[in-house]
């Protein structure tokens, strides 16, 4: 499967060879960067790249080198090194031996680490910063500011930018197996292609047990990455200027260690979630971890957890600053950060439970960074609840946002865009030392190649200094990431695809994948929406005209990564929407019937395309849910190693036996009543069913 990076470095010769003739004839508009650059001013004049070579005057490290083939690759233009040609030289020019890596204590602005400048005039090309990261994000950027000429030929726009990050710790949080699916090694380094395209600088590496940890041989050994898996992660990274951090659980969600027996009665209560901090066992395994973590991860951060510690909250329900719950968290808590501070790392920490429980914030332990998270955008618009707590102590911390997409069918981009927005404007006021995208996948079917657009947008919103433009990022997103002759196509399927989910969300709740499951035939659900079934409709025909562009792309470049995802999230909207639309209309033929109805007419209710065995409501059903089983099943294996994939699809079998027997207790009910036999209800016939 092409990368996404190569697909989008071939858009930049097909975009000027697949225009057509009239659009040619323009005078190129000057295109819209992701991430905007801070300062930017184009001149008149361009140059042709075919009068390009290569000329760097930069001592050369291994993340220089990368930097060169990234430029080379993207510009697929036979670029090669300066000789006694009359070429116009593209110069690349480090200034400083500043690490490749963001580092603790980093500052953004126009002096930082990785602000970068690229002059493009009639003497050639420069880009030059004082760091590799720095001439890494140039490239990146003179990548996008190809364009056309009226001849078709590819040319760079005679410009001068001076561009830096807004937010020195711009990350993406990737739940890589612990809460649902495990990503597969090569999708990882997928993510760090693209996360590094838009500018993004740490990769937070979720783990609740899914390391492998020498000496636990029992801990998810089908649903973990090796060691060696890992340290390939790491120097992956690197090349792309991305410091892996390790975020670890060291308190709570630790239900994958305390299921086995030899461990559980390490928990607060036995096969719990959280340690019991009192037994001094736990501190040896912790400290073992640390070891190992510290070893296999050279970034100078991690992040020990310590979220979500349910069992503490309501030990503390009455909020008492010096409880015994609060005193255990605080000492875990320390404990835990001086075992990696001794080493060297600077510890962070989810602020959750730190901000809803007094007396816990003042006592932090101290150079803690605390990460402050709530993916709702509404409510609490300036995230005041999360941030004054820290703001009033001193407390360094990094906003915590999220890409809706567990618990969804499909991504909600437009709360995930407001929660990143909002959450930075309240993170700027905070002085937030950057933002944290977080990718989780609870619900356990999460296809999380559909959230890609969702970190890109993170990343982006986080360097720029000028706020997102939101209602083109479709259009510029699509323009950038693929070729001209499927981008259009592809931004049309995420505005619907997004319109679908929202739709269905006003029907069915914020969690419609969980609600797919449900059974649609019970008198609450029955009730509930019929007064939502225009929204149903809706959801359907937004799916509907996103698979009309999804299929188009497929049609003219089938080899597009992640279009089958894609397709799959728009179908499943579709089906949910069929499902519940249609289970309202056979309640509703039902209930014309009287309770003693004659044969003749419970003949004409079942006429009326209920549950014959070729085309039918039941049977579209059964139809829809075997053929999206295959289509999941598929791309499922894009992305993610078979742990997990058996439970996720005994969901889809258990959805499609319901339907069938339904069916064939209806079918039951054709051949067997008789004129006088009383009518059972829809939900005699379906009740057993599920």
């Amino acid at each position: 499967m092409k990368s996404l990076s190569r697909l989008s470095s071939l858009a930049l010769v097909a975009a000027c060879f697949l225009l057509s003739a009239s659009l040619l004839r323009a005078q190129p508009v000057h295109q819209r960067l992701l991430p905007a650059p801070a300062q930017i001013e184009y001149r008149d004049g361009s140059l042709n790249l075919s009068e390009l070579c290569l000329a760097r005057v930069t001592p050369s490290t291994k993340e220089d080198d990368f930097a060169v083939q990234t430029l080379t690759e993207g510009l697929h233009s036979g670029l090669r090194a300066c000789g006694h040609g009359k070429n116009l030289p593209i110069r690349l020019q480090r200034t400083g031996d500043i690490g490749a890596l963001p580092m603790p204590n980093e500052t953004p602005g126009p002096n930082s680490r990785e602000a970068y400048s690229i002059a493009i005039s009639r003497d050639g090309v420069s880009i030059g910063g004082r760091s590799s990261a720095a001439v890494y994000y140039g490239v990146q950027t003179l990548l996008q500011m190809v364009e056309c000429d009226a001849h078709g030929a590819s040319r760079l726009p005679f410009a001068t930018v001076h561009d830096w990050p807004a937010l020195s710790y711009r990350g993406t949080l990737m739940d890589a197996g612990s809460e649902g699916p495990m990503l597969t090694l090569d999708e990882v380094k997928h993510q760090l292609d693209f996360i590094a395209k838009w500018k993004g600088n740490q990769y937070f590496f979720y783990s609740e047990g899914n390391i492998e940890m020498h000496g636990y041989p029992l801990l998810n050994p089908n649903a973990r990455f090796t060691q060696q898996e890992v340290r390939d992660i790491v120097s992956y990274a690197r090349d792309r200027h991305i410091d892996v951090v390790p975020a670890v659980e060291m308190y709570a969600h630790l239900h994958d260690l305390f299921r086995i027996e030899k461990y559980s009665d390490l928990a607060d209560f036995p096969h719990g979630t959280q340690f019991n901090p009192n037994d001094p066992r736990v501190q040896a395994i912790l400290q073992d971890w640390a070891n190992q973590l510290n070893a296999l991860f050279p970034s100078k951060f991690v992040d020990v957890g310590f979220d979500e510690t349910w069992s503490l909250l309501r030990a503390n329900e009455k909020g008492k600053a010096d409880s015994m719950a609060v005193q255990l968290f605080i000492k875990q808590l320390t404990t835990v950060a001086g075992m990696f501070q001794a080493q060297g790392k600077t510890v962070m920490a989810y602020a959750d439970i730190m901000v809803k429980i007094p007396g816990i914030v003042p006592r932090l332990p101290k150079g803690l960074i605390a990460l402050p998270w709530w993916y709702e955008p509404f409510g609490d618009a300036q995230y005041k609840r999360w941030l004054e707590p820290l703001v009033a102590e001193h407390v360094p911390h990094i906003v915590t946002s999220g890409v809706t997409s567990w618990d969804s069918i499909a991504p909600d981009y437009s709360k995930s865009f407001e929660n990143i927005d909002s959450l930075l404007v309240a993170g700027r006021k905070s002085h937030s030392l950057g933002l944290l995208n977080t990718l989780w996948t609870d619900d356990g079917q999460t296809l999380l190649q559909m959230s890609w657009p969702g970190i890109a947008y993170g990343a982006a919103a986080a360097w720029q200094q000028a706020p997102m433009q939101r209602q083109t990022f479709f259009a510029d997103y699509s323009r950038i990431q693929y070729p001209p002759e499927i981008a259009a196509d592809f931004s049309a399927a995420l505005t619907s695809l997004d319109a679908a989910e929202t739709s269905l969300q006003k029907a069915i709740g914020n969690e419609t994948m969980n609600a797919f499951w449900k059974n649609p035939f019970r008198p609450s659900s029955l009730q509930a929406l019929k007064p939502k079934r225009e929204d149903l409709r809706q959801a359907r025909l937004h799916a509907e005209d996103a698979l009309e562009h999804l299929y188009a792309i497929k049609a003219a470049a089938p080899g597009t990564p992640h279009i089958d995802t894609f397709i799959v999230g728009a179908q499943i909207i579709d089906l949910a929407g069929m499902k519940f639309i249609y289970a309202g209309e056979i309640s509703d033929a039902f209930r014309t019937l009287p309770t003693h109805p004659t044969r003749e007419q419970l003949m004409d209710v079942l006429g009326q395309d209920i549950s014959n065995e070729t085309h039918s409501r039941i049977m579209d059903m059964m139809d829809g849910l075997t053929e999206t089983r295959r289509s999941y099943k598929a791309a499922w294996e894009q992305q993610y190693t078979p742990y997990r994939m058996g439970t996720a699809l005994g969901r889809w079998d258990a959805e499609y036996e319901f339907w069938r027997r339904a069916q064939a207790k209806f079918e039951d009910l054709r051949t067997g009543f008789k004129t006088g036999d009383p009518l059972p209800t829809v939900q005699q016939l379906t009740s057993t069913a599920h």
